[in-house]
């Protein structure tokens, strides 16, 4: 099973703190345990601060020595500045394509999310190296569901359509129904709390 971890999304500087090294700490932990990617997702950065903390996780991660790959979320600018493994793309409106992307990085690994069995075919049509589809056991925010699971059948579905690019299973995926999702067919699993625990 393959390991996917999202960092989640707290990174706060100010003057005198700066928590990339923690976070760098940690993402050093999975890659020696072996997880296969690290996805930097801090949306509240700006581009600088976010390039200092990728860069960061990434000489950590490298200095392991591990195969583990570091991503950086929807910010192609800083993935190229940082000589990241690859992105993930959002798939909302407006944001960059895989083609689009293929351009600047052509041989970059480019993960997709996906909520539908179109958005999953159009991943694969476009030339995506996985897709993270969910929410498989639903989405929780503060320890409220706001968004209902798709279920293992529907993750079956979209493992089908996407043919030989990985699936990896996100929303609601821990240690106890991880293996039910690669029973399914994902080839792994995505999660934040699962590899950052709060």
């Amino acid at each position: 099973m393959l390991r996917y971890a999202i960092t989640d999304g707290r990174l706060s500087f100010s003057r005198d703190h700066d928590p990339a090294e923690t976070l760098a700490k940690r993402c050093a932990e999975l890659a020696r345990q072996g997880v296969e990617f690290v996805l930097v997702r801090e949306k509240k950065l700006g581009a600088g601060d976010l390039a200092h903390a990728v860069r960061t996780v990434l000489m950590a991660v490298r200095g392991v020595g591990s195969g583990t790959r570091v991503l950086v979320a929807g910010r192609m600018d800083v993935a190229v500045a940082v000589g990241t493994d690859g992105v993930h793309l959002s798939g909302q409106p407006g944001e960059l394509t895989v083609p689009q992307v293929r351009v600047l990085i052509p041989e970059g690994f480019v993960s997709v999310s996906c909520h539908s069995l179109e958005e999953v075919r159009r991943a694969r049509e476009g030339g995506a190296s996985a897709v993270l589809f969910g929410p498989v056991f639903g989405k929780r925010v503060d320890g409220v569901e706001v968004t209902e699971g798709v279920g293992l059948e529907t993750l079956r579905a979209a493992c089908k359509a996407a043919g030989q690019m990985p699936v990896f299973a996100l929303g609601g995926v821990g240690e106890r129904n991880a293996d039910s999702c690669v029973e399914v067919g994902a080839k792994g699993v995505a999660a934040i709390r699962m590899f950052f625990p709060c």
